[in-house]
Order: structure tokens, then C-alpha cells, then sequence
């Protein structure tokens, strides 16, 4: 079945499942199908079975998770159903006097993309709501997945996006404090170092029996600890700290766990100054209690290591663990968001950088013209719920487009811009000065200026709209007549084309030498080329403006006196 009608299919069985409380009933839309396709009744069989099969696969979605691709399809259909605007549900035991302590721990292994911002623009925005401290946290404990410039990129642009970091933590750079933790956890008899081989331990623990290494005495242990931090010890490999848990729980994955282990590659910051890393459940237990983290929003998929921090925080008599919300996983179907694989492509040449137009990181986002309200929008559209979500390349810029329009449009200067056109001399056109506004309802002291002599620049799309002895209008400008394939100046008002019942309004330029050339760089990576009105060298570089009928553009650069814009989005 063609592709647009079962994208069709799909937004109506969406619509329809929102409409009835979650629950799809594919024999309402039947009808408006074969309406919008009647080629559809060629085979009904077909027809019946892509129905049944997706509208099994909506009713499978939670109610919430239908809203949000309905919005991302079609942004305007809550407001149609006047639904009140959304707020952040409230955060369990928050002390409104202290208010709380939460954090956003990338690893550095590359910049942030769109997903980073689904996990941590949450986690901001309780911040901002509830007051307190906001710690960014670059975990940089695997020496091997490192990108360097991730140190300077990712604080950066956690600053633009969240706006609110109050501390940067660098794991690196608290080793003593891990070690400090993990010695406490030895002379507890809650870690014991682990020579045994793989293999051997994980048949003590489908055996759920005690690993031999475990029984040794602190004093043995320490001596082990001692050996695995020696440059002369315990080779990479050979021994393991391990958390003394139950190795008769029900999940294997909480048995014994892993501390801390051997690795020899050399840190891109450290050097070869530590030998001996914290896992990940030991770095981050130590730096929430550190901190005194109060709550903590994290992927669902470390449910398992929430658990496991529990049970150190237990083992170090240390109350208060952090409330925790559980966010669940983001499939963005055509957008790669994967660092190694990016890089792997900037290396390749594939891409110039991290802020290629086509990604979706977020140096390329702020660069297009995107704003962090946006996103904020966005995350606070689609909800805090442990729900995977799934969305398409289009239904993403969809809605975040849709967002952004709402808080950029306010300010965003308009001017006039054509790449294909035609040179137009319209007869009896009046020499006169117009000025125009820079935007149709804000006010703004500067003021567009023109200079109209009869010689336009016209959108060749447009023109051949226009028919003969058809009353048409240059926007703002004037009224014209097309007769004998000329253009003649009819008049100046609108009312005039109004009552005419005019419909054809075309944007213009004057046809002057002084005219700026434009180049507007689009989402996928083609250049368009044209020319805009002189007003635009007012503009300053990172300006958002909106070129009439094409679409909202950020200045990013001036070259040779050539205007260079990225495209943002309609």
C-alpha cells in the first residue's frame, strides 16, 4: 500500500484513539479514507488489514503517547479542543524552603544532541521551578570514550540550552574522593576485591553462592586494594572490586556487583596518573552523596543501578537517597544521534563539524535559529513518563518548528528576499518613498525605506500566476494590472484590490544596483541564492529574521558583502 495513505491511515486512527479515551475504532474512519482515496476500493481485502493492524498498534499506546503524536502531526488540534496548557507535575517530598539539588550527567564523548536535551531539559526546568542547585557532571571515568573537546563543548552548550547550571563536576577530577568511599567500603566488609576469573565468578553466581574472594579478611582485602592500585601490582584485568550484596537475589545483576576495575589506557586528562577506575555505580553513589542530591530524573534502563546505589548508600549509613523518576527511551526514526557514528562521518568528511546543518546537535540546532524555549515546550508537551517514545525526523521539526515560531515570531524582523525573479518595469508606477514597518505588530524605531521608479524585481513563481487584465498586488506596495503583457500601476490602496476581489499578492523588490546578494543555507545542505532589500544591513550576525514568504533565517556570517543565513524553518 502507497506510503502516503498509510501515513494517512495512521493520523486518522491517532485522531480517532485520542477522541475515545484511547481506543481506536477503525470502522469510524473507514469511510474518510476511501473518501480522501478511493482508489483504495480496488482492494478492500488490503484496506481491511493495514486498518486492523495499525489501529491494534494505537491502541497498544498509552493515551498519553497518542496526544503527543497527534501534536507532532498536527500541532493545533488540542487548541481546537481548548485543552489547558500543560505544567510539570510535582516532585515527591520537595523541601519548598531548600528546594532541590539535581543533576545532568553526560559522558564526554562527544557534544550534546536532541536526546541529551530529552533528559536533561527536564531536570532544569524542576530546578528553575522549585529553586536550588543544578549540577552538570561530565562522567569521564572510561578513559577510552573520551572526545576531548566534549569538556569545552558540553558545558557550553548545557548553558545555553538549560540556562541554570549552577556547578560543573568533573569525575576525573575526584578520584581521592572515590578511592576514599571505596576503602570505607572495604573496611565495612560491604566491598572485596575479586581476583577470580570471569568465567569462575559468574558460575558462583548462577550457582548463587558466595564468590571465595569474598571470605578473605579486611586485612587481606586491603592488601588486594593496595595491589590494584600499585603500578606494580594486579595486572589489567586480573582483580575487580565488587560490592558484598546477596548473591542469592533474584536478579543476577544485583549480585556482587562491580566497584571499580584495572585500566591502564591512558586519560586524556589524567594521563596515566590513575590506573585503577570507578564504575559507574560507585562514581555517581559517591557524587549524589556528596552533592546531597535530592532527586534524580534518569533513563529507565538504569532502573537496576538505582537499586544497586540504594544498597551503597545502605551499606554507608547514608540517609535520604534521592527520590527518583524514571524517563523512558527516544527513537527519533531518521535522525542520527549516536557521537561515534557522527564522528566517524565528520571524519569521513561526510560532515564539516558538529554544527553541519543536517545533524541534530545541538551546535547546528542554536545555529539554525532555534531557541532553548523550545525545547522547553517540547519537553513539557511530551511529559515525564517512563513511556519509550517513538518519532519521525518530520513529526520532531514539526512540532519543534511549531514552538520555536511561537517565541521568535515576536521579534523577528521581516524583510523581503527573492531567488528567482524577473525584471518587471510597471508603467505609471508613481516615484515615491515607502516605508514599511519591520514587523506587522511589534513596534520598532527603525523603519524599511524603498524608493519606487516603475523597475521591480518579481518572483518568476509569481508572475506567471497572474492573468491578463487580472488587478494584482505588490505587498504593502501598490496595485498593477496585467494588459497585453504589460504592467500598469493601478493604484495605491488596498481597499482598492479588496473590492476588486484581488487575489494575488506578490513580494517585491525595487530593481536597484544597491541591492544585498543573499546566500540562505538549507536543512540539507543546498544553497539558495538571491537577492534581499538594503534594510537587511542592519542586521547584526545571530540575528533571527524572517524573510517574507520564505521562511525564518539566522545571519551567520557577512563575506565579500554577501549576506550568509541559515535556514530555520517556515
Amino acid at each position: 500500500m502507497d506510503a502516503n495513505i498509510i501515513s494517512f491511515i495512521r493520523e486518522e486512527c491517532l485522531k480517532n484513539a485520542v477522541k475515545y479515551n484511547g481506543k481506536c475504532n477503525p470502522k469510524i474512519i473507514m469511510g474518510n479514507i476511501i473518501r480522501v482515496f478511493p482508489e483504495v476500493r480496488d482492494d478492500m481485502k488490503d484496506l481491511n488489514i493495514t486498518l486492523q493492524k495499525i489501529s491494534e498498534e494505537i491502541n497498544s499506546l498509552s493515551l498519553e503517547d497518542q496526544k503527543q503524536e497527534v501534536l507532532a502531526i498536527d500541532d493545533s488540534f488540542f487548541d481546537k479542543k481548548k485543552t489547558k496548557e500543560k505544567v510539570l507535575k510535582e516532585l515527591p517530598n520537595v523541601d519548598l524552603k531548600k528546594g532541590v539539588i539535581m543533576r545532568f550527567a553526560p559522558s564526554p564523548s562527544g557534544p550534546m544532541h536532541i536526546g541529551h536535551v530529552m533528559t536533561g531539559m527536564p531536570t532544569s526546568m524542576y530546578v528553575n521551578k522549585y529553586g536550588g542547585k543544578f549540577i552538570l557532571r561530565i562522567e569521564d571515568t572510561n578513559p577510552e570514550k573520551i572526545y576531548v573537546p566534549a569538556y569545552e563543548l558540553i558545558p557550553k552548550e548545557a548553558e545555553w540550552i538549560f540556562g541554570n547550571v549552577s556547578e560543573i563536576w568533573i569525575q576525573s577530577d575526584r578520584m581521592d574522593k572515590y578511592y576514599s568511599y571505596a576503602e570505607t567500603l572495604i573496611e565495612t566488609n560491604n566491598a572485596y576485591v575479586c581476583t577470580c576469573s570471569s568465567e569462575d565468578f559468574k558460575k558462583h553466581s548462577l550457582a548463587k553462592e558466595n564468590c571465595p574472594c569474598r571470605k578473605l579478611d579486611v586485612k587481606e582485602q586491603k592488601k588486594r586494594w593496595k595491589n590494584m592500585l600499585s603500578f606494580d601490582g594486579y595486572v589489567q584485568g586480573e582483580a575487580v572490586l565488587r560490592f558484598s550484596s546477596d548473591m542469592t537475589h533474584k536478579n543476577p545483576a544485583m549480585r556482587d556487583f562491580p566497584l571499580a576495575r584495572i585500566n591502564e589506557e591512558e586519560h586524556p586528562r589524567q594521563g596515566k596518573k590513575y590506573r585503577v577506575w570507578p564504575l559507574m555505580n560507585l562514581s555517581v553513589t559517591v557524587d549524589d552523596i556528596e552533592a546531597g542530591m535530592t532527586h534524580i530524573i534518569r533513563a529507565k534502563e538504569h532502573a537496576t543501578n538505582a537499586e544497586r546505589q540504594k544498597l551503597i548508600y545502605d551499606a554507608l549509613n547514608v540517609k535520604n537517597f534521592p527520590e527518583t523518576l524514571f524517563l523512558g527511551r527516544w527513537h527519533f526514526e531518521g535522525l542520527e544521534i549516536s557521537c561515534s557514528k557522527t564522528k566517524e562521518k565528520i571524519d569521513n568528511k561526510e560532515y564539516f563539524g558538529w554544527d553541519d546543518i543536517r545533524l541534530p546537535f545541538l551546535a547546528a540546532l542554536k545555529r539554525r535559529g532555534y531557541s532553548p524555549d523550545a525545547f522547553r515546550k517540547f519537553v513539557l508537551n511530551v511529559g515525564t513518563t517512563a513511556t519509550d517514545k517513538k518519532m519521525t525526523a518530520d513529526q520532531f521539526f514539526k512540532q519543534l518548528n511549531a514552538y520555536n515560531k511561537d517565541f521568535i515570531d515576536e521579534n523577528a524582523k521581516r524583510f523581503f528576499f527573492i531567488d528567482e525573479y524577473e525584471r518587471v518595469v510597471i508603467k505609471n508606477c508613481p516615484e515615491e518613498t515607502l516605508h514599511l514597518d519591520l514587523h506587522p505588530t511589534t513596534e520598532m524605531k527603525e523603519k524599511r525605506e524603498f524608493l519606487l521608479d516603475g523597475k521591480f524585481l518579481l518572483p518568476q513563481k509569481d508572475i506567471k500566476l497572474v492573468k491578463e487584465n487580472e488587478l494584482f498586488r505588490l505587498m504593502d506596495c501598490i496595485n498593477v494590472r496585467k494588459n497585453n503583457n504589460e504592467f500598469i500601476f493601478d493604484s495605491f490602496d488596498y481597499e482598492t484590490f479588496k473590492e476588486s476581489n484581488g487575489k494575488t499578492i506578490i513580494h517585491w523588490l525595487p530593481d536597484h544596483s544597491d541591492l544585498v546578494d543573499v546566500e540562505i543555507l538549507m536543512p540539507d545542505n543546498t544553497l539558495i541564492t538571491g537577492k534581499a532589500e538594503t534594510t537587511i544591513r542592519m542586521l547584526k550576525n545571530g540575528e533571527v529574521i524572517q524573510f517574507e514568504r520564505f521562511g525564518f533565517c539566522r545571519l551567520d556570517s557577512i563575506q565579500d558583502n554577501k549576506y550568509k543565513f541559515w535556514f530555520a524553518h517556515r
